[in-house]
């Protein structure tokens, strides 16, 4: 085979950054791959709407059924986002037995199970890596290299907004509201940003990582969420003077055969290699039975840094369609595990309490809390305003439901003005 005919649907940041990866490296795909990688053509939804790259006469297109019923198209890049019409373009593409390549999330969080199926019916491929941490090499790991090892934890920062965001916050005191403003004057941020600092993308993003590393369906629905609108100053400096630092973590754990899945703010020990992961920076840290600790750190989006994942999946179906060898690696959710609720999840835990100002105050929560099973690790006090104190607590590892019992109580008594933050701890 001396060619691989491929066609991009969407022309965005990212369909543009995958046509000039392929067309300035167009002299080595056939040492790569062993065929030419072109792109034949290209779905828009405006034609005549000037863009950074060129290609061919004819090539661009606003009719997808011109692409999916070419037999002469071996794969198709799907760049669109969303569910709809990529999913029903992803579907067609399946059934007429073409290689698919996606940077879709949302789609593979809502509709993996049924796109993976139409995949094994058709003996093509799904590639997937831009997915998650945009050019972070974090799919393919976890299908085959750390194939050997069972893992037993996937933890990340996943994305690059709220990292931003909590950078900013902790290293120069800002709110929430400035950081985001920041985020946003710097084309970080969305001018709607509530699918990142609310948690909703990372949590598409660990549904997709703890499918792949727990061999079982994760959705989107099943991953219990927080965002960091909550967060304040406050907390980052009391994170920081107790050694710890606040990141948006996305967590998946398997303990005897349950997978807990989450993504929240979290304390991480100033020592934890994902405490220095900083600004836009995406990282992924997994834990094997075999390879031990492994970390993968780099660029979480922008035009090319998702564009050399998509690429570099081209490239793999490329190799493989000439290799008549579709169809190897498929869905890898072959087991069915217990997802765990969160109020059975075990965690340490920040606390940050307005309390009355006066003797005994401290003893009566700390018994609340005892005769729940809460134990505490450390506890800071200092003024707050006239009349109130500020409690800073430090729990030992409890399970969720304990301590939200606990905390029910101590909401109600006259003693309490307000819990103010509540964040877990993890990595230690």
């Amino acid at each position: 085979m001396q060619s691989v005919d491929i066609a991009v649907l969407g022309l965005g940041t990212v369909g543009q950054g995958v046509v000039k990866i392929i067309q300035n490296n167009a002299g080595k795909w056939r040492h790569k791959c062993g065929a030419s990688i072109q792109i034949k053509k290209a779905l828009v939804r405006s034609i005549n709407k000037k863009r950074e790259v060129e290609l061919p006469e004819g090539a661009v297109t606003a009719n997808w059924q011109e692409i999916v019923s070419d037999p002469g198209i071996k794969v198709v890049v799907e760049l669109m986002g969303g569910i709809e019409p990529a999913k029903t373009y992803i579907l067609e593409a399946l059934h007429q037995g073409k290689t698919i390549v996606t940077a879709n999330k949302d789609l593979l969080a809502e509709h993996g199970q049924e796109l993976f199926e139409a995949a094994k019916e058709a003996g093509t491929d799904i590639y997937f890596e831009a997915s998650v941490g945009g050019g972070i090499p974090i799919i393919n790991p976890l299908k085959q290299s750390l194939i050997a090892n069972n893992i037993e934890q996937v933890m990340g920062i996943i994305n690059g907004t709220t990292n931003f965001i909590l950078t900013r916050m902790a290293q120069e005191g800002a709110t929430f509201s400035e950081a985001l403003r920041q985020a946003q004057e710097l084309g970080y941020a969305e001018a709607d940003p509530a699918a990142d600092v609310g948690g909703f993308d990372a949590a598409r993003k660990i549904a997709i990582l703890a499918s792949l590393a727990f061999h079982t369906r994760i959705r989107f629905q099943d991953v219990y969420v927080e965002g960091i609108t909550g967060i304040t100053p406050a907390d980052l400096d009391y994170a920081k003077k107790l050694g710890y630092t606040v990141k948006l973590l996305g967590i998946a754990r398997e303990e005897d055969n349950e997978v807990e899945v989450r993504v929240h703010p979290a304390l991480i020990p100033q020592s934890h290699p994902l405490a220095n992961v900083n600004d836009s920076f995406n990282a992924v840290f997994v834990r094997g039975d075999a390879v031990g600790d492994a970390m993968f750190f780099g660029r979480g989006a922008g035009q090319m840094p998702t564009g050399s994942s998509v690429v570099g999946d081209i490239v793999e179906a490329a190799r493989n369609i000439r290799l008549n060898s579709t169809g190897r690696v498929n869905c890898t959710c072959y087991e069915h595990k217990k997802i765990k609720e969160i109020g059975a999840v075990q965690a340490k835990y920040y606390l940050r309490l307005h309390v009355l100002d006066r003797p005994g105050v401290l003893a009566s929560i700390a018994g609340i809390f005892g005769n729940h099973g809460v134990s505490l690790a450390t506890v800071q006090q200092k003024d707050f305003e006239e009349g109130f104190a500020e409690l800073v607590v430090i729990t030992h590892k409890v399970r969720e439901r304990n301590l939200q019992d606990a905390l029910k109580i101590i909401k109600e008594m006259s003693i309490t003005q307000e819990i103010a933050s509540l964040i877990r701890v993890e990595g230690s």
